[in-house]
């Protein structure tokens, strides 16, 4: 029998868990759903639990049978799809109705966009800045991953991230490419190799806390973590520490190579390119202001 509801009215979090509830079911379980949205299956159970709890209903079944919808969850789930397109609809048209551009542009970017000399992102947001001045810029830098869910999720209009796993909830369009090295500091024991066979896989290594480009070039050489960082600041201190090695982009070592702190380490066999590229999410279609950001992104990198 059907619990009694404790939802009199729809605010931000019963959306936020609707929009979980949505992903889960299309992805078909609570396990397949984690690349999705990027959080732990511990996290998504409960966040189904409360949609239940707050509606009253038994929305799933998730257990050693595996996950299958119930029937009131078959019908949440077609006024869910609903719900949420009319909401991604009335503010789109909302912002459409302007004949200028204004309202607020939510932009993720990933660590180090400014160094890279392939990156072309200062340029987009002054040609941007020209043809939409009314438009409220609100810049954060967050892990991909980070990025990847809030594109999904609608917390964010557009990011820039490097290709790794793309999700098929997002479009992609390649900007530009950023060249990753293994480094190592001043006094670990390869900084003044002699360039003999080096096994790199003998020595701790310091990457990233997501999945990335850096996690799988380092999985390639036989490295495993010895310290875990979610931005490249973090990285490069351990590594000028001496006592990690650990992929840097090689316009961000340059500084450190310049002034003897870190050198590269077998750079013909650690080397390896990442391509950044501008997210959007597929569905529903980004609003005028983004699309517009996105043109100046794709004009300023000489990409169509």
């Amino acid at each position: 029998m059907a619990k009694r509801a404790i939802l009199k009215s729809l605010g931000n979090v019963d959306i936020r868990l609707v929009r979980v509830f949505v992903a889960v079911a299309e992805c078909g379980g609570l396990a397949a759903s984690e690349p999705e949205l990027n959080i732990g299956r511990s996290t998504i159970s409960k966040h189904i639990a409360d949609l239940e709890m707050r509606m009253g209903l038994k929305l799933c079944n998730r257990g050693p049978a595996g996950f299958s919808l119930t029937p009131e969850g078959e019908q949440v789930l077609a006024s869910a799809r609903r719900l949420l397109n009319s909401i991604d609809l009335f503010q789109s048209e909302v912002d459409n109705i302007h004949e200028n551009l204004t309202g607020t542009l939510r932009l993720g970017l990933f660590d180090q966009s400014t160094t890279n000399p392939n990156a072309q992102i200062h340029k987009a947001i002054q040609a941007y800045d020209e043809l939409a001045p009314d438009v409220l810029l609100d810049v954060s830098v967050e892990p991909p991953n980070i990025i990847e869910a809030r594109i999904v999720e609608g917390t964010l209009d557009l990011g820039i991230v490097p290709v790794h796993r793309p999700s098929p909830s997002l479009r992609y369009r390649d900007l530009y490419r950023e060249h990753m090295t293994l480094y190592c500091g001043e006094g670990h024991p390869l900084f003044s190799d002699d360039g003999a066979t080096i096994d790199v896989a003998r020595h701790k290594y310091a990457g990233f806390g997501f999945n990335s480009p850096n996690m799988t070039a380092g999985q390639s050489l036989g490295l495993r973590r010895a310290a875990r960082v979610q931005d490249e600041e973090a990285l490069s201190l351990l590594i000028q520490s001496g006592a990690y090695l650990g992929f840097l982009a090689d316009h961000s070592a340059a500084p450190f190579v310049a002034a003897g702190k870190v050198k590269p380490v077998d750079p013909e066999n650690s080397r390896y390119v990442s391509m950044f590229a501008a997210i959007t999410r597929k569905h529903p279609e980004p609003d005028r202001k983004t699309i517009r950001f996105l043109n100046c992104l794709t004009q300023a990198h000489g990409v169509r």
